[in-house]
């Protein structure tokens, strides 16, 4: 067996050092680019969901290389996203690649028997002992929270850096570093030595950048392509960051979820406005709104694919909570046909908005 699995976000950085350890060969999702974008979208349903063809166009790559089985987390949820899988197979199948998926959903959609059957498929190609295994996983769910606490940490303090780029070029030589590492405890070795790096960028204490919650759709506010490199634009921008949906947010979500104690911040945020779960992230989306205005933020941008339909509840909601908290929110939506120059258009005139009305506070000491 040799595995890939989607780009999403930092996961790929525990998957490869979980794969390490167990010694399961693998080959690496290809970062998203426009060559796997135009591949998905020629072969994808046209009403399908953006992320959907920039994943099958990168499977497809990572086939190419010998990859013989596609891992991916599932949803059982009423989003498209829940029907991926299916639909992923039966366009490779008649296409020829003839692949196996793992679909890794939550033990409360599945049931824990399932679930562990699912993942006991991952674990028989590994010679570890199942305490071995256990460790590598335990170590994976460290590195996810490292390197998602790093980019965090990193998003917020280049809008108060002296040295411009300093902290987005020690992000960017961190994550290749990290891939450049091999197994879990080198890899955790070489994060902890970056966030130490972190600590020590000079920083000026006393500006007071503007702050800009990054919002919508997991998938295309994690990876970067989608997105048109956002989060690196507003950085070069002097803009502080955050986005809550990460890969360590998700885990933890979903482990908590059986329970009910998941994101209670969010649900207690989201409760006026939308009170229940419609699929994907559309109560998350509505809550991080709500929660950026409580935090001080200055604005908010969502970020969804085209036909997202949970996003798109969340959008038709946006508008009164930034009419009832008088703060900014603007709305992104993405797909294959994008235009980067009107993209980044919007995101300036946005924060210039953003600049005016801090230096208007200012001014009459709102």
């Amino acid at each position: 067996m040799k595995v890939t699995f989607p780009q999403l976000g930092n996961t790929y950085f525990a998957v490869k050092a979980i794969f390490d350890d167990l010694e399961i060969e693998y080959i690496l999702p290809p970062v998203s680019n426009k060559t796997c974008l135009e591949m998905g979208s020629k072969i994808s349903p046209e009403e399908m969901c953006f992320p959907f063809k920039i994943m099958i166009g990168a499977y497809i790559q990572s086939i190419e290389e010998g990859a013989d089985t596609i891992i991916l987390p599932g949803s059982c949820g009423p989003c498209r996203y829940g029907e991926y899988c299916e639909l992923q197979i039966n366009i490779l199948k008649k296409l020829g690649y003839n692949v196996n998926f793992i679909v890794i959903d939550a033990p409360k959609s599945i049931g824990k028997d399932e679930f562990l059957n699912r993942v006991s498929k991952i674990g028989q190609y590994s010679k570890k002992s199942k305490t071995e295994k256990i460790s590598a996983v335990l170590k994976g769910y460290k590195i996810i929270n490292l390197i998602d606490d790093i980019e965090r940490k990193a998003r917020l303090l280049s809008g108060y850096e002296i040295n411009k780029g300093e902290v987005k070029n020690l992000l960017r030589k961190c994550k290749r570093d990290a891939l450049n590492t091999l197994g879990t405890k080198e890899m955790i070795n070489l994060l902890i030595k970056y966030k130490k790096k972190l600590d020590n960028i000079k920083l000026d204490k006393y500006r007071n950048p503007i702050k800009i919650a990054i919002i919508g759709e997991i998938y295309t506010i994690l990876e970067p392509f989608s997105n048109q490199y956002i989060e690196d634009k507003l950085m070069d921008m002097g803009v502080s960051t955050q986005k809550s949906l990460t890969p360590s947010w998700w885990v933890k979500n979903t482990v908590l979820s059986p329970l009910k104690l998941n994101s209670l911040d969010i649900r207690r945020a989201s409760k006026k406005y939308l009170s229940l779960y419609i699929g994907g992230h559309g109560r998350e989306c509505v809550g991080e709104a709500v929660l950026a205005h409580k935090k001080g933020f200055d604005g908010a941008i969502q970020i969804l694919p085209m036909g997202c339909m949970p996003e798109i509840v969340s959008k038709s909601i946006l508008p009164t909570i930034s009419k009832e908290k008088n703060f900014p929110i603007m709305t992104l939506v993405v797909d294959e046909m994008t235009g980067e120059a009107g993209f980044d258009t919007r995101v300036e005139a946005f924060v210039d908005l953003l600049e005016r009305r801090k230096d208007k506070n200012v001014l009459y000491g709102y």
